[in-house]
């Protein structure tokens, strides 16, 4: 028997998803799974951690899909933030940290160790359209959604003033933006 790949516009998976479609489900997750891991291992070091998290987090994904806007921003732009949001929210919980997990290991994770993800969504490669950034913006977006620090964090961590790491977050958001125009 042969199986067809289908492949779907964002649209027509978003409105198949809306109408709890269980191959509109199967789909996201085949095609999307591998890349939204890839961010939460970068930020908990720990496949246990972020198999169960990638779990959880489809299914606020599942659960909140009628909440999505494309006004705002493409789907998987949307599903990366849920994703990356239960990451961090995870490594801030009191569970998280009283674990044997060396919370330090998160420093030593670069943006070149995603090389090998497979990110088929929209053909997006987020390693090489990260590292087209400056250094300087490259490290900031590294620890703001890679790492999961906070503006405050990252200053600190750094030595640089807060309003450098804004400016510089928004230079790498407008630079990263044209990418998907």
């Amino acid at each position: 028997m042969l199986t067809q790949t289908i492949t779907l516009t964002e649209e027509e998976l978003v409105l198949a998803l809306q109408q709890n479609s269980k191959e509109a489900y199967e789909y996201l997750y085949d095609n999307y799974s591998k890349a939204l891991y890839g961010v939460i291992y970068r930020i908990v070091s720990n496949e246990n951690i972020a198999a169960d998290i990638l779990q959880s987090s489809y299914m606020k994904i599942w659960k909140n899909i009628s909440n999505y806007d494309k006004t705002k921003g493409r789907l998987y732009t949307w599903m990366l933030n849920i994703t990356r949001n239960e990451a961090i929210d995870t490594i801030r919980s009191k569970d998280y940290n009283t674990n044997e997990i060396n919370r330090s290991d998160l420093k030593n994770v670069s943006v070149n160790s995603m090389s090998d993800l497979s990110v088929k969504p929209d053909e997006i490669d987020l390693n090489s359209l990260v590292g087209k950034l400056d250094p300087n913006e490259r490290i900031i977006v590294d620890y703001m959604y890679f790492k999961g620090y906070t503006q405050s964090e990252i200053a600190e961590e750094l030595g640089i003033p807060l309003g450098t790491v804004k400016t510089r977050i928004r230079k790498a958001v407008i630079h990263l933006r044209k990418y998907f125009n």
